[in-house]
């Protein structure tokens, strides 16, 4: 089971300029100093007739609040619907905050997005679009470095999905069942809405990680003194006569006195101009300034993303027009053969079968076994954990299953034969259950459930075992639970991998969830 990530999620919808969310939205802007980047399109199927770029409709950001005000705030997720929004409404405000110096930017591979979301701004009319964000640290590269200093070494750069990376940094699964829907659908679900707020949040986290292991507090980054947050609070007059006291205090605290300045300057009627004004920072909407630690790591670590004239126009195929053409319509034929079930199956009696349903479903509809394991069906998955399409196709030949699969390439294989390869549409885990059980005209009864291990997908013994005995079997790799003792319990092993299991309470809502699942009550 997957476990929560540790940050509380605040999801906030922005869909219109005049609402609460939209103030709420601005005002975190200006109290932010490290914001997470990330953005949803509907993917594209056949190019636009004018751009190959889609249209973003999504753009999620993710706002720490500075050092003086995160003690009173928590991180939160703004969601910017940008297909209900006036885009002219928040382009100026977008562009101020992707270009100010006072807010470090996060991302994952972000110019790709940039590259989409400014065309989606040309689009409508905000010409130039967007052309940089800056400062800006990728969390692939943070990821990489986080390495050479765990190793202790310089190690070659290695390339990680983000979920991969959350995995290995923050301890949680990242699903990224939803990447692939349709994200130009309103209203967004509870589940779209959930996933896109969490790409952008571990994008902090991740950043928090990094920021615990580079830096410790009070010590020296390169020579330089990291400040305590006791010494952000001491005044102009107590910092004069501290004679130890980093003298970038001073710096902030005359950030904190330009930045009372500039919003009083608003009731003077022609405002109020400081000559050293420009030197500290350029024209950019008011944002509370860096604190001294983040800055160091912006010195060090920061870098830009700058969009040039080549990235703004879609990238020309280099493949023969005709070639593409006849490789395109001959895939497209493949898909058609496949997208719908031939039969008969391998498992048909008429074809020398043993009349019992057997899957194996690859990388991408792994969660998909799981879920058939549980309600009594024989869903394997293969034996490494990257395998060619040759594995795949020789395992399911060898054990007489049908490979259930979403990636279109494995269609175009000569040698796959009909029935033994079913393409799944379905995104969730769910609807990809009920959508396996009605093409195969699967009988699922509530004696199925919960009849095989979601562990290994073996069956269990005949007997079910009593407490002592369970406890017994369990010796050296599973831990009874002290407090099930005294419950004269049931316990069933796996004949394969020996896993104990017991009719719990989760024993009890998985068997409630399939029964809904499935509708066995109706």
């Amino acid at each position: 089971m997957d476990s929560e990530p540790r940050v509380p999620l605040k999801i906030h919808l922005v869909s219109t300029p005049d609402s609460p969310e939209f103030a709420r939205f601005t005002r975190a802007l200006t109290r932010s100093s490290v914001i997470g980047l990330d953005a949803e399109w509907k993917p594209a199927r056949a190019p636009h007739p004018e751009s190959n770029f889609p249209t973003v409709t999504l753009l999620q950001l993710a706002c720490r609040p500075a050092l003086r005000a995160a003690a009173l705030e928590e991180p939160a997720v703004f969601l910017l619907d940008l297909s209900s929004i006036p885009l002219p409404s928040v382009w100026e405000l977008l562009r101020d905050v992707f270009a100010s110096p006072d807010v470090l930017k996060l991302g994952f591979r972000f110019k790709q997005d940039l590259i989409f979301l400014s065309s989606t701004f040309c689009s409508q009319g905000c010409d130039p679009g967007f052309d940089r964000v800056e400062p800006y640290i990728d969390i692939m590269g943070v990821h990489n470095i986080l390495r050479q200093k765990q190793s202790g070494r310089k190690t070659a750069n290695v390339s990680k999905s983000l979920a991969a990376i959350c995995e290995e940094l923050l301890g949680y699964s990242l699903s990224k069942e939803l990447q692939c829907s349709d994200w130009s659908q309103r209203p967004l679900t509870e589940e779209q809405k959930e996933y896109a707020a969490r790409d952008a949040l571990c994008l902090l986290e991740i950043f928090s990680v990094f920021q615990a292991k580079i830096i410790n507090k009070g010590k020296c980054l390169n020579g330089h003194v990291v400040l305590h947050s006791d010494h952000m609070n001491l005044g102009l007059k107590e910092v004069l006569k501290e004679p130890d006291t980093c003298s970038a205090i001073l710096r902030i605290k005359s950030f904190e006195a330009l930045h009372i300045v500039r919003t009083t300057a608003a009731e003077f009627p022609h405002g109020i101009v400081t000559a050293d004004e420009a030197s500290f920072r350029p024209s950019f909407r008011s944002t509370e300034p860096m604190d001294e630690a983040l800055l160091l790591v912006v010195r060090k670590f920061g870098e830009k993303i700058s969009l040039k004239e080549s990235d703004r126009r879609p990238k020309a195929s280099k493949k023969k027009g005709r070639k593409r053409s006849s490789l395109n319509s001959a895939s497209k034929e493949k898909r058609e053969t496949f997208d719908e079930w031939q039969g008969p199956a391998p498992w048909d009696i008429s074809t020398d079968g043993d009349g019992c349903p057997k899957f194996l479903c690859d990388v991408m509809v792994e969660g998909l076994a799981k879920h058939l394991r549980c309600v009594g069906i024989d869903a394997a998955i293969p034996h490494s954990k990257k395998p060619e399409a040759r594995e795949l196709i020789a395992q399911a030949h060898k054990e007489k299953r049908v490979l259930l699969t979403r990636d279109a390439k494995l269609l175009r294989h000569e040698y796959l034969l009909q029935n033994q390869i079913y393409r799944v549409k379905s995104l969730l885990k769910n609807e990809q259950l009920l959508e396996v059980i009605e093409a195969f005209q699967l009988v699922i009864s509530e004696d199925d459930l919960m009849s095989r291990c979601t562990k290994c997908n073996g069956r269990f013994i005949q007997k079910p075992l009593s407490t002592e005995e369970a406890v017994e079997a369990a010796k050296g790799f599973q831990r009874i639970p002290s407090c099930l003792f005294d419950k004269n319990l049931e316990f069933w092993q796996c004949m394969d991998c020996n896993q104990l299991y017991w009719e719990g309470t989760q024993y009890q809502n998985a068997v409630q969830k399939f029964i809904d699942v499935c509708k066995l009550n109706e």
